[in-house]
């Protein structure tokens, strides 16, 4: 006798297949919703949940689950189970009408939906609203800032800079070499409250500018230490000071590999005859609008965090003093950064974003 338990029938009303087909094709409906419904049209063709799990890339249990509540409870079965002991207070169509209004429209008066204003618009209450975007993960609230690479060389460049990151080459080190410039030297107009129990610490919004200074690192990607000049200017002349340091620094006999952003500094006749005369320099630019794949980039992030952010320098010179002494202690105990995602994962990813993008626009 076959194993397993045997799987409940289901068969699809043209009303319901309609409406299943709808959900599953409909480009900006939420993506939880497409896959159940694209989950039970499988199931409804006949598929083994097998078949199924393999088809949508998920697991067995999942496509178990919805099958179940599909037979169960029909197209209100797709929706997120209600609260024990409460009777379902919503339909299925009252959830698609939340979500494709959220994804696919505006209020008249802003520029995007609040709990309040689209409760007043579907006529289901505010925590209903918050708990069907919470389940279906739309936050309108938020929003972050992008710019997709134009780089014509972006695949062949992501190649070059992963491979350096997990297959660095023999007798060479690989270092992140933009500069953070511009780093002002701000003071309070105040002093600060400091920090007591249940109050965090307060500080005054305003503050008066002391001049900037520009910070010049090289992170090595193997070990973690970095390297770091501080200037006023960050012009071509800088940064190939820069480069001699690193030379200096770095042991003979190394090959010297930096990952580069674009900035026209680094391109300069200048720069570029340096380097010729010192052939161990490799120079591997990343793509254009793409400083994220760049790890000192990440190594500023912890920068600011901890010293710049909630800095406070009455003089370039004490701001410097402050960034010196971090680094230092930095090198003291240096920890590089574990790079996880492959080049095909990464162009993968960029490649959903566009299509995402170009669906938005049509």
């Amino acid at each position: 006798m076959a194993g397993g338990r045997p799987k409940a029938e289901l068969v699809l009303t043209e009303e319901e297949r309609t409406t299943l087909t709808r959900w599953a094709r409909r480009r900006k409906s939420s993506q939880a919703l497409a896959l159940r419904s694209r989950i039970v049209l499988g199931c409804a063709e006949g598929l083994t949940n097998k078949q199924v799990a393999a088809r949508e890339q998920v697991s067995q249990p999942t496509v178990g689950k919805w099958r179940r509540r599909f037979v169960e409870a029909r197209l209100d079965g797709l929706v997120d189970d209600p609260r024990p002991g409460r009777p379902a207070s919503i339909t299925a169509e009252q959830v698609e009408d939340v979500v494709v209004a959220t994804l696919e429209s505006t209020p008249k008066n802003a520029t995007h939906w609040s709990r309040t204003s689209m409760a007043e618009r579907s006529g289901l209450s505010k925590s209903t609203i918050g708990r069907i975007w919470k389940a279906f993960d739309l936050r309108p609230h938020r929003a972050e800032e992008f710019k997709l690479s134009n780089d014509p060389l972006l695949g062949e460049k992501i190649y070059d800079i992963v491979g350096l990151y997990v297959d660095p080459p023999e007798s060479a080190v690989v270092l992140c070499v933009p500069e953070k410039s511009q780093i002002q030297a701000l003071a309070r107009s105040q002093p600060a409250f400091p920090m007591m129990p249940g109050m965090p610490e307060k500080r005054t919004h305003d503050y008066v500018r002391h001049g900037t200074t520009s910070l010049f690192a090289a992170f090595n990607t193997s070990d973690g230490t970095v390297i770091s000049s501080l200037h006023r200017r960050h012009r071509a002349i800088e940064f190939r000071k820069f480069l001699a340091k690193i030379d200096a620094e770095v042991p003979a006999g190394l090959d010297i590999h930096l990952v580069c952003d674009n900035y026209g500094t680094h391109k300069t006749p200048t720069v570029a005859s340096w380097l010729d005369n010192h052939p161990r320099f490799h120079i591997h630019y990343t793509p254009t609008y793409s400083s994220w794949i760049n790890q000192v980039e990440r190594w500023f992030a912890e920068l600011t965090r901890q010293l710049i952010e909630r800095g406070d320098h009455r003089s370039i010179q004490a701001l410097e003093r402050d960034i010196r002494a971090w680094v230092d202690t930095w090198n003291e105990n240096p920890k590089p950064f574990v790079w996880t995602k492959t080049a095909e994962q990464i162009l993968e990813a960029l490649g959903r974003l566009m299509k995402r993008i170009n669906g938005a626009g049509h």
